[in-house]
């Protein structure tokens, strides 16, 4: 019996190495946790698309979007850790969403990061007629007038959201939330006057802010965005000392062959010096991120404590 055992681990651990020598042999499903057009489809497709010019296999995206992110995450954590399956990764779904839901399936650990590659500010916006222009204003009316003015929140447990509630609770102010399912459908709420104000990625509202059709107030930042300099940070403006970054890479599920993400590592950190793609995530209004893998490692951890803490200070929770 101890010898058919000791047979089937060395089996097994062959079989492990093979599959890593040999990856991969067949495509590989990258999960975005979204529906297409997001950020996690962004990135997950200009990754995909290079990383299946370089191996020769197809890397395929597959949108598994629903409650959130969750439902495409899971998908991922409970994929066979083979390198087979991968998973864009994001500030919401490997961070935030621990904090924010109590029945919550996987953990941040449950994943390896293999790069993070682009983050994303958010920018505090207003109706392009609320008379308060800098953030300072519209904190000090909502401290005299708690609870006059409004401010969107674009979906349950979104970047949009949690931002939004910690910065009232950072600034001590009541406002009342308005949910929406979407970002979209808030754009035209804002320029009707019948919104005060939203917190939402950069990359979204900078063609409203550009075109004059709703009002930046504060980017969430720690340095400016260089497509908006005119833009404070949230901490230059003193009210608050806060910074927010939606940040996506790519991750595999955890015990993945160590081969299988070292190669996987190397190709991204490849793809990640190619001209072209740099130039395509820049031209989408993001930071690049080139992190050495024991600070991304860090990073993530970081993230994952900050957050848990600031959603749980805040109380905030998703449905």
């Amino acid at each position: 019996m101890y010898r058919l055992a000791v047979l089937a681990l060395g089996a097994g651990m062959i079989a492990t190495s093979v599959s890593a020598q040999t990856y991969p042999d067949r495509p590989v499903r990258v999960i975005a946790p979204s529906a297409p057009g997001g950020g996690f489809d962004f990135v997950g497709r200009v990754l995909s698309d290079k990383l299946t010019e370089r191996m020769g296999q197809s890397f395929v995206v597959e949108n598994r979007a629903g409650a959130g992110t969750l439902v495409g995450t899971q998908a991922a954590a409970a994929a066979v850790p083979n390198g087979y399956t991968l998973l864009v990764g994001g500030l919401s779904n490997i961070a935030l969403n621990a904090g924010l839901y109590k029945n919550i399936t996987y953990k941040p650990s449950d994943f390896t990061p293999i790069a993070l590659v682009i983050s994303y500010s958010y920018t505090l916006i207003a109706r392009p007629t609320l008379p308060q222009s800098t953030l300072r204003e519209v904190i000090e009316y909502a401290r005299a007038h708690p609870n006059e003015l409004n401010l969107a929140s674009g979906g349950s447990g979104s970047g949009q959201q949690v931002g939004g509630a910690i910065l009232r609770k950072l600034t001590d102010v009541s406002m009342v939330e308005v949910p929406f399912k979407g970002a979209q459908a808030v754009y035209s709420e804002l320029m009707s006057g019948r919104i005060d104000l939203f917190y939402d990625n950069t990359t979204t509202a900078r063609p409203y802010i550009e075109a004059g059709s709703v009002k930046p107030i504060a980017i969430s930042s720690a340095a400016r965005n260089p497509l908006l300099p005119n833009v404070p940070t949230i901490n230059e403006t003193g009210v608050a000392k806060f910074e927010m970054e939606t940040w996506f890479g790519l991750f595999a599920p955890a015990r993945a062959p160590e081969p299988v993400i070292a190669r996987l590592r190397t190709e991204v950190a490849a793809i990640m010096k190619m001209p072209e793609v740099r130039a395509t995530f820049e031209k989408s209004g993001g930071r690049l991120l080139d992190m050495p893998i024991r600070e991304t490692e860090a990073f993530v951890n970081a993230e994952v404590e900050k957050w848990a803490g600031l959603i749980a200070q805040a109380g905030i929770t998703a449905e």
